[in-house]
């Protein structure tokens, strides 16, 4: 009965942290219901399996549970793609089913570790975290042999570039594909454009305020 009461105990820890990570947390930021399903199965599918491994007594049946935690950290989701930030939402939901599913771990403990990962993910996924901070991969129509060219005309086009590297150049059809790091422009402005000297060289980028003439700069 205690084992059963333990195990409960667990059980609910575990559902309260994975719905927490779940609908508090993911969905109302990257809004994905296609993802919900798979978060909650896995993690309750590793909470069983461990709970249930761990029943079977000896050291063989909990490494057999780490081991299969492995193998299910590495599943790639094959029907859809999947950003970098959903992976740390799916690789959370396996840990918290691990956690709380170990049942020689002490509630207290697991319920405080539990609450650690979800303050992590609460914090680093935050949206004020580097809000204006962008990743994007663009296609040019046109191919620039100048580097300060091209970062003049990625920052018309985006914002302040951070980091950029040429994925590919197609000098057949004057195409530059990029992947690009950029700041996005601060609200009430639009892409900075080049300021050039009087020589013609650049001398600088602006941000044009938006609904103003194109030639007026703040």
């Amino acid at each position: 009965m205690d084992s059963l009461r333990h195990l409960a105990a667990h059980l609910g820890l575990d559902l309260l942290a994975v719905c927490l990570l779940t609908f508090a947390i993911y969905y109302p930021r990257h809004r994905r219901r296609d993802l919900v399903p798979a978060y909650l199965a896995l993690n309750v599918a590793l909470f069983t399996v461990v709970a249930a491994l761990a029943e079977l007594g000896g050291s063989g049946g909990m490494a057999l549970g780490f081991g299969m935690f492995g193998v299910l950290s590495i599943i790639r989701l094959r029907s859809d793609s999947v950003q970098h930030e959903e992976v740390a939402y799916y690789f959370t939901t396996l840990v918290l089913g691990l956690i709380t599913g170990l049942p020689h771990l002490a509630f207290g403990l697991a319920a405080a570790l539990s609450a650690v990962l979800l303050l992590v993910v609460y914090a680093a996924d935050h949206p004020r975290l580097l809000a204006r901070s962008r990743r994007t991969v663009v296609t040019l129509d046109t191919v620039h042999g100048d580097p300060a060219a091209l970062r003049a005309d990625l920052a018309r086009r985006l914002g302040e570039p951070l980091h950029w590297t040429v994925m590919e150049v197609d000098y057949v059809r004057d195409l530059t594909v990029v992947d690009v790091r950029y700041r996005e422009p601060e609200p009430g402005t639009r892409p900075v454009r080049t300021v050039l000297d009087e020589t013609g060289t650049e001398a600088g980028t602006t941000a044009i305020r938006t609904g103003a003439p194109a030639w007026e700069s703040v």
